[in-house]
């Protein structure tokens, strides 16, 4: 027997605790959710570095998990909510630690994925799962809670929220001067793959630069491997051209230079789902990963997609015969990726009418 569906949720619980480009692609399924019960009460268990990104998101009561804390963080976090109880909890992290986290938590029905998308045996924790939906982008798989709970309207939308700090932040890196924004580097994890080549990069600096006029920001963390690739970047670039802010912003800073950019060029990574959601033009380079799960949704069709070559050189298999989700784990894949695809692209979103960007602004707590 199916556990029913709330008719009218008072309180719905989310947990997803990363990553920043997941939580951004999240976003439009809150908004879905809040336009169907506006009066419903919605709690996102997330992680630390999540939430600094999207803090400020109206209508939503966020409760910080550190991921690094681990059992004392859960029992922590357990003590938090010990009188808290969801009408339903939204399941959408496929981690194990994100279900063992979910057994201290009081909720009269969990919704979790489907066999086919649930990972660590995710489908054990939930009461009932989302109807399978095949070969879907990870934005679907979210709306697919909304889905299933009878949310009617799916339209987009998120409205994320950047004070004022962050413009001050922002404009205190291009002074004024327009600009492209490149994150040339994806989480240096092992055997993440997912970065270009720095000579691409420098020639597509080069080109918005001669031709447009236009400055190229580099942004990305602190580590050496980011560090570094900016500093190839800058030497092999014009002067003038390249402002490396790499390692100095905040994430809301981050934000807001997106925000406010031309266009925004980078690999599979956060920086090109906060573009999504920012409506900034943006050019997705991916031969590792594959766009049509994970690319930047409203911008697909100026990725530049060397996956299938990728799959079918590295693992000698056609893209469509592969799970979905399949990455292909090789150091020179990203290799396939050429400048002058890169440029052609951005020639082509630089072309685009200037989108309209919404944001709410936000206090500074």
């Amino acid at each position: 027997m199916k556990h029913p569906l709330p008719a009218r949720p008072e309180h719905i619980g989310v947990l997803r605790l990363s990553a920043l480009g997941d939580v951004c692609n999240l976003v439009p399924t809150i908004r879905a959710l809040q336009r169907q019960w506006p009066e419903a009460r919605i709690t996102w268990i997330i992680g630390k570095g999540e939430h600094s990104l999207l803090a400020g998101l109206s209508g939503v009561e966020f409760i910080v998990y550190d991921k690094s804390s681990g059992l004392a963080g859960m029992r922590q976090l357990w003590r938090q909510l010990a009188d808290t109880r969801f009408d339903v909890l939204l399941h959408m992290q496929q981690a194990l630690r994100a279900s063992v986290l979910s057994l201290g938590l009081k909720a009269d029905l969990r919704i979790g994925y489907d066999k086919a998308r649930a990972k660590d045996a995710q489908h054990w924790f939930t009461h009932r799962q989302l109807a399978p939906h095949a070969r879907a982008h990870v934005l679907e798989s979210f709306l697919d809670f909304a889905r299933l709970m009878g949310v009617d309207d799916l339209s987009l939308e998120w409205s994320l929220a950047v004070p004022e700090a962050a413009r001050q932040e922002a404009a205190g890196f291009t002074a004024g001067a327009p600009y492209i924004l490149m994150s040339p580097c994806a989480n240096p994890r092992l055997r993440n793959f997912r970065n270009w080549s720095a000579e691409g990069y420098a020639a597509v600096v080069e080109h918005a630069w001669m031709q447009h006029g236009l400055k190229t920001v580099l942004t990305g963390g602190g580590s050496t491997q980011e560090r570094e690739m900016g500093q190839l970047i800058a030497a092999r670039a014009r002067s003038g051209a390249v402002i490396d802010a790499i390692g100095e912003s905040s994430l809301k800073g981050l934000l807001a230079l997106i925000d406010a950019a031309q266009a925004v060029i980078a690999p599979d990574s956060g920086p090109v789902h906060m573009a999504n959601a920012m409506n900034t033009p943006t050019v997705g380079l991916y031969a590792t990963t594959n766009p049509d799960r994970a690319g930047p949704y409203r911008w697909r069709e100026f990725v530049v997609n060397r996956y299938p070559q990728a799959v079918s050189e590295y693992l000698h298999k056609a893209a469509d015969s592969v799970p979905w989700g399949q990455r292909v784990r090789h150091p020179d894949a990203m290799s396939l990726i050429r400048a002058d695809e890169v440029i052609e692209c951005l020639e082509a979103v630089l072309a685009l009418p200037a989108p309209h960007q919404t944001t709410e602004p936000a206090d500074e707590t």
